[in-house]
């Protein structure tokens, strides 16, 4: 019996007897727990059982109906290579046939996938990735160290334009990826970091095949679950059952269960519409008006989550006025937080402080909710005007896009930031109009979605290594960037919602952006359709292993 007490003391990493021992104490709650201890490699089914509450039993298979197809209404913009995805769409779009090496599930629990575990080592400097064995992609070749590595270098490599690169600057460069063998491979990070594998399951991380050339649409091989059958950007994609997937569905044959799933280019009004008459099964991601339509549709389930998803108002810190905080300053102090929550998403979500660090994260520190301040915003801008030589109001344009709610973000914040002492002009596009240049604009709102943990999402955005990739604002901070740094190496949860702390006060005083509320979601999907989950990324992860009843 000791013998086997020592062998699984030895899998596991150092510190999760420690974070055992905060949660038994009640310093920390059973979901950051569960963040933490998957992350240093605890099995998702040991993390559950430990803090008491396994996830729900799967079905029975004699209960599984196989065939039949998923349509689902998507914004189709064309991709070309997967490590430079950058909106859910694509995720979604990619996860049908190439997969990640980890996910991250609808309760914000990251789980291998095309890895069968990881271990890291005790400074968490060192990550052992260990490959499934058996896994092919759709040509019929098998998923080895080799397909993994040649993917990594595309991510870190410059010319390819991934915002991986930001992300994972803490890795130092390809040198420091080691093929231990061909189903093993070893990191030896530059800096360490807890929040690897979440890294992993970024929607630009998608495992490519070796000879990958550059273009998924002509070259569509992954390991996924359906292979491309048709891609017209604006129209259609349709996909097919494969038949030697890698995964076993409970009935003991191989999933997916839908022989074939269809995204139709479908405007948000038309696809609600379409939903309702049951011409489609589902929509990607749903207004709040569209969820409060859904919710009194017959044959709809409607599904809610509350994430760390955003519409951020940005500001770029390297064009004038944005350049000067006072004038960054005096924009968040217009945002009358509550009203912009009820007029542009109907009170579905959470007040939110002006850093980019969300309630749902695990590391949040809880700061009060800022107050609608014209006046101040005024003596501030006046201050700014004074100094250049010019007059109030200051005239600014606020671009952004119009398939969610920013029009009516935009719109709110038109008006109240006229006592401010702004001029705002919306020039509010087609989202292709917005996304096509979304990181030139000097001011706009722009959606970001959901991280788990915030530490995932602020190297992506808020560090000198992410200008060119995602760091639309251009802002980036010594001390910030210092901080960020000691919290991606603290395993401790407390202590690192100290750090981040401090990181939040640093946005709020000279950050360049305006956080009024965080966003639910929602995922609204025709009833027949089984082993549906609400995702916070609002990717559709369940497609594998979702079935429709007769």
């Amino acid at each position: 019996m000791d013998i086997l007490k020592k062998k699984k003391n030895k899998d596991a990493h150092p510190f999760i007897p420690e974070l055992k021992e905060l949660f038994k104490n009640g310093r920390i709650t059973r979901r950051e727990f569960l963040y933490n201890a998957t992350l240093l490699g605890m099995s998702a089914t040991a993390a559950y059982a430990f803090v008491g509450g396994m996830r729900p039993i799967p079905v029975k298979a004699a209960t599984i109906e196989r065939g039949g197809t998923w349509k689902c209404a998507m914004r189709l913009a064309l991709l070309d290579h997967p490590a430079r995805a950058s909106w859910t769409e694509a995720g979604n779009f990619l996860r049908q046939v190439a997969e990640n090496l980890t996910i991250t599930d609808s309760e914000n629990v990251t789980h291998p996938l095309l890895l069968e575990k990881w271990k890291a080592s005790e400074d968490i400097k060192t990550w052992d990735l260990y490959l499934r064995k058996g896994v092919k992609f759709n040509n019929g070749d098998e998923l080895t160290a080799d397909d993994v590595i040649f993917t990594m270098k595309e991510w870190l490599n410059p010319d390819v334009g991934s915002s991986m690169l930001g992300l994972l600057s803490y890795w130092g460069g390809p040198q420091n990826i080691e093929k231990v063998n061909d189903h093993q491979i070893r990191l030896h990070l530059e800096r360490p970091n807890i929040a690897v594998p979440e890294h992993l399951f970024h929607y630009a991380g998608a495992i490519v095949h070796r000879s990958f050339e550059g273009d998924f649409i002509k070259q569509p091989i992954g390991t996924g679950p359906y292979t491309l059958g048709e891609f017209e950007e604006g129209v259609r994609a349709v996909y097919n059952r494969r038949d030697d997937y890698w995964k076993m569905g409970v009935d003991g044959k191989r999933l997916p269960y839908l022989d074939k799933i269809m995204y139709i280019a479908m405007d948000k009004d038309a696809a609600i519409a379409a939903l309702g008459s049951g011409q489609i099964d589902s929509m990607g991601n749903p207004r709040p008006s569209d969820f409060l339509a859904a919710k009194n549709m017959k044959g709809v389930t409607a599904r809610q989550t509350g994430t760390s998803r955003v519409q951020l108002v940005r500001m770029r810190v390297d064009l004038a006025p944005w350049s000067d905080n006072r004038v960054r300053t005096a924009l968040k102090m217009c945002q009358d937080r509550a009203k912009i929550l009820q007029l542009a998403y109907w009170g579905e979500g959470v007040l939110g402080i002006d850093a980019h660090i969300s309630p749902v994260q695990p590391d949040y520190c809880e700061k009060p909710i800022p107050k609608y301040d014209p006046k101040g915003a005024r003596e501030l801008l006046q201050a700014y005007a004074s100094e250049k030589g010019l007059e109030l109001p200051l005239k600014v344009n606020l671009a952004t896009k119009n398939d969610e709610s920013e029009p009516e973000v935009a719109q709110a914040l038109k008006q109240l930031a006229k006592p401010g002492g702004f001029d705002i002009t919306l020039d509010i596009t087609e989202p292709s109009g917005y996304w096509d240049r979304w990181t030139e604009v000097d001011f706009g709102i722009t959606v970001w979605g959901h991280r788990p943990l915030s530490i995932l999402l602020l190297p992506l955005a808020y560090t000198k290594e992410a200008i060119g990739n995602w760091n639309e604002t251009r802002w980036y901070d010594d001390e910030f960037t210092r901080l960020l740094r000691q919290a991606q190496m603290t395993l401790d949860v407390e202590e690192r919602r100290q750090i981040l702390c401090t990181m939040e006060d640093i946005m709020q005083e000279r950050g360049p952006v305006g956080v009024s509320y965080w966003c639910n979601v929602w995922d609204l999907n025709n009833s027949k359709f089984h082993n549906v989950r609400c995702h916070p990324f609002g990717f559709h992860t369940y497609t594998p292993d979702m079935w429709k009843e007769a």
